[in-house]
């Protein structure tokens, strides 16, 4: 059984758990401190990459001024990691579901699998899967070429998102051939997932791999990047436009192999040509090159829905990555630029101890989540084990559940997919891991096991709220219970979503 321990932790004691004792460490504010370094990068001074660490503090600033909810946030100049920030509970450890800056890391099988002849730019995409053409064939799709995948022309007149193919459970490159194909392939820029899914399904299709393996031996663990995880369609194909899930560190290790024009301890992963063309500009009046966004200032990136970032400066060796829950990814990399590359120097700079200090204190101190306020109410012994079943609703919800023990309050909900637990503290934040269904409040996605940072604050004797942070991925969960007699009502919703952001209220009765 998993364990969760809830006291402040030293920066040895933190180490010493990270090591394998198996508990799961939920109130560690400090993220530099955490010390975390199964990444194996380099770490460095920002002054002996040419960087004042005032810049990241202004930085930090412009972020806090915004109001961007962020989760993780690295540099790195020169193949050296000079700045990083965790917020709280986001830890360097910890993956992140990338959304769609999955698209640029999809593009990397694509450039190698190119180098190996597997397929060209110019070959038609009909011609990959004759077995899913339909009856009629128009020369629109007859005519798209690879080519108009990687660029975002493919002829679509308008954006397939990957929440509209997630629920679907049959061939989905099936589904893509059924796109009317309304505009010449080349004429315009459409930006959409069902693009990206069918060059990993060509990947999957030359190669007898799908993008995940293929990547493993090419690029993967030649980075170092570890036990990354991309979801698979009915195709049995990773889907190329999302469903990628890793460390803030792989998007820093993938931007760095870019701005090292694909040479990775002294071996060329990647193809300098392909990342020459990958970052240029395919459209001129797009700003997008092969599966990555390319800025009005030259620098280019990955991006994922609700703001996941891997930026190139290509001129100046130095990359940023980040993890948050925004919808203005594009802005962000705006508020990075009107900093960097400026604080760019071309030699190394004198230390700025102060600055430094200052600057390692701050980012100590980033959380995401306020320390937890201890609440307590008369109705805990009397709800606890208690069962209130729900009146038929849309989400099927059936009946939901609460038991109050050792300074926590463990939920439970009962649906069609079954039965599923998230444990919050009333003392301190907990961590746990769930099946929680949560699809509609989260882009479609549903896995069968997420960890959950979870805390539960009596805001009167009546109503129980709580807070549920799905710490591998940007939403945060906020869910009010209102006691009222034998009767329940239960409102859920969500920080960040591409559709609605709260589900229909609830209403519950005690089981008899």
């Amino acid at each position: 059984m998993r364990q969760t321990l809830n006291v402040p932790l030293s920066r040895r004691d933190f180490g010493a758990l990270a090591a394998g004792t198996g508990l799961a460490v939920t109130s560690f504010p400090g993220a530099m401190a955490a010390g975390f370094t199964g990444d194996g990068l380099e770490r460095a001074r920002p002054e002996d990459q040419g960087v004042d660490p005032a810049a990241f503090t202004a930085l930090l600033d412009a972020l806090a001024n915004e109001k961007q909810e962020m989760n993780s946030l690295m540099f790195a100049r020169g193949g050296k990691v000079i700045f990083e920030g965790w917020w709280w509970p986001y830890l360097p450890a910890r993956k992140h579901m990338m959304h769609s800056l999955t698209k640029s890391t999809l593009a990397c099988a694509v450039g190698i699998a190119l180098a190996e002849k597997r397929f060209a730019l110019s070959d038609k995409v009909v011609s990959f899967f004759p077995e899913h053409l339909p009856a009629q064939v128009s020369d629109n799709l007859k005519a798209m070429t690879v080519e108009h995948l990687l660029t975002m022309r493919c002829g679509h007149a308008a954006e397939t998102s990957g929440s509209v193919w997630r629920p679907i459970k049959t061939s989905w490159i099936a589904e893509f051939f059924k796109i009317p194909v309304e505009l010449p392939p080349g004429s315009k820029f459409v930006y959409t997932s069902a693009a990206s899914y069918m060059l990993s399904a060509i990947v999957t299709k030359t190669a007898g791999q799908t993008a995940r393996d293929y990547l493993e031996t090419r690029m993967f663990q030649p980075l170092g990047i570890i036990d990354a995880e991309w979801d698979s369609s009915p195709d049995n194909v990773s889907p190329g436009g999302n469903g990628l899930t890793w460390r803030t560190s792989d998007i820093i290790k993938m931007c760095m192999l870019h701005a090292q024009r694909g040479i990775w301890n002294r071996k060329q992963i990647l193809p300098a040509d392909w990342i020459a063309a990958a970052s240029k500009r395919q459209d001129g009046n797009a700003r997008y090159g092969y599966q990555w966004w390319i800025s009005p200032k030259n620098n280019y990136y990955a991006l994922g829905k609700f703001t996941q970032i891997g930026l190139v400066f290509p001129e100046h060796d130095a990359v940023v990555a980040l993890t948050s829950a925004n919808d203005k990814g594009h802005h962000m990399v705006e508020i990075i630029e009107k900093i960097f590359p400026a604080a760019f120097k071309a030699a190394p700079l004198p230390r700025n101890d102060g600055a430094w200090s200052a600057l390692k204190t701050r980012a100590d101190g980033l959380r995401l989540l306020p320390p937890l306020a201890q609440t307590t109410s008369p109705l805990e012994q009397k709800l606890s084990n208690q069962v209130f079943d729900v009146e038929p609703n849309e989400d099927g919800v059936q009946s939901l559940g609460f038991r109050f023990a050792n300074g926590a309050c463990v939920f439970t909900q009962q649906d069609a997919r079954g039965a599923h637990t998230v444990t919050s503290g009333l003392r301190d934040w907990v961590e746990s891991v769930t099946s929680m269904t949560g699809a509609k409040l989260h882009h479609e996605y549903e896995p069968s096991s997420m960890p959950v940072v979870a805390g539960a604050t009596w805001t009167n004797p009546n109503t129980l709220e709580m807070t549920w942070q799905f710490v591998e991925s940007s939403f945060r969960d906020h869910v009010v219970c209102r006691f009222d007699g034998p009767t329940l009502t239960f409102d859920r919703s969500v920080n960040i979503n591409s559709s609605s952001l709260s589900r229909p209220t609830l209403k519950a009765h005690v089981r008899s």
